[in-house]
This record gives C-alpha cells, sequence and structure tokens, in this order.
C-alpha cells in the first residue's frame, strides 16, 4: 500500500475547496492501492513526512508568499526529517489572487532543501475557484495517487 500526504492551509476557503478536490481525486475508488492523509498545514508533523511515500502541497498566495501555516509547517519539519526525504515526490497547488509566482517560489525553495523531487507542474488557480479548476484539482491527486500506486514515482 502506497501512502499520499495531502498537506494544505485555506483561511478563505478557496484553498479548502481546492483541498477538497484534490482529496476527491486522491481518494478515486478506482484507486485501491494508495492510503490517502488529508491534513491543515497546522496540524501536519514530521512524522507524516516520514510516513509518506508522496507528498501534495496546497497553499494559497499570502502577500505574494505562500502561507505563513504552511512556512510554520516546512519550518517545523525541516531539520526532524533531513536526509530522510529525499527524492520523495511531491506536487503543488495554489490559489491566488495575484499570479502565485511568489507563493510558488518561496514553496519551491524550501522544497528544494528537502530534496523532494517535483513530479508534475504546480498547478495555480489566479481569481476566483471555478469548475473547470475543481477538475484540475481533482486530477492532480488522482494523477499523483495513480503514479505511486503504479510505482511510477
Amino acid at each position: 500500500m502506497k501512502k499520499l500526504l495531502i498537506v494544505y492551509h485555506s483561511q478563505g476557503g478557496k484553498n479548502l475547496e481546492m483541498a477538497n478536490a484534490v482529496f476527491a481525486g486522491a481518494s478515486h475508488d478506482d484507486l485501491k492501492g494508495v492510503e490517502v492523509r488529508f491534513l491543515r498545514a497546522f496540524d501536519a508533523t514530521d512524522q507524516d513526512l516520514l510516513w509518506a511515500d508522496g507528498i501534495i502541497f496546497g497553499t494559497p498566495e499570502n502577500f505574494g508568499y505562500m502561507s505563513g501555516a504552511m512556512k510554520d509547517f516546512l519550518d517545523r519539519t525541516f531539520y526532524a526529517v533531513e536526509g530522510a526525504v529525499d527524492a520523495k515526490p511531491y506536487c503543488i497547488f495554489i490559489g491566488a489572487g495575484n499570479d502565485g509566482q511568489g507563493a510558488l517560489s518561496s514553496l519551491t525553495r524550501i522544497l528544494k532543501g528537502y530534496k523532494f523531487k517535483e513530479i508534475h507542474e504546480p498547478l495555480i488557480v489566479v481569481g476566483e475557484l471555478t469548475e473547470e479548476a475543481k477538475v484540475s484539482c481533482e486530477a492532480l491527486g488522482t494523477g499523483m495517487a495513480a503514479g505511486l500506486e503504479a510505482g511510477i514515482y
């Protein structure tokens, strides 16, 4: 059984909707060989990163940066897992009001320090969350979970 961690933050609700769609995709009925752990950034720990075979990170863009909660999660876990999570696959979703590039840049810069392996282009949703964007979020979750289940990642 492969293990997928989805760790996210939402304050205004948009990223929660995105996270729920990612979780729905990752928990698709056709995926029998993947266990999904779905946690808010404030609730996730270093043990969750060590447990996971792959991680999906979700953050809003706050002041052109990742959320404080996501930064807190990364601050709390980095040294505890350093060297133990190298090459674990990850992907990112971002709910943005601007262009999301500041949040993406700050998050990917830190994730490089973990030595994770990016396996999918980041999904950035600018502005209102449309049904099409929700479908993309679901596809992100399904793709990551299916790739883990198939042993691709």
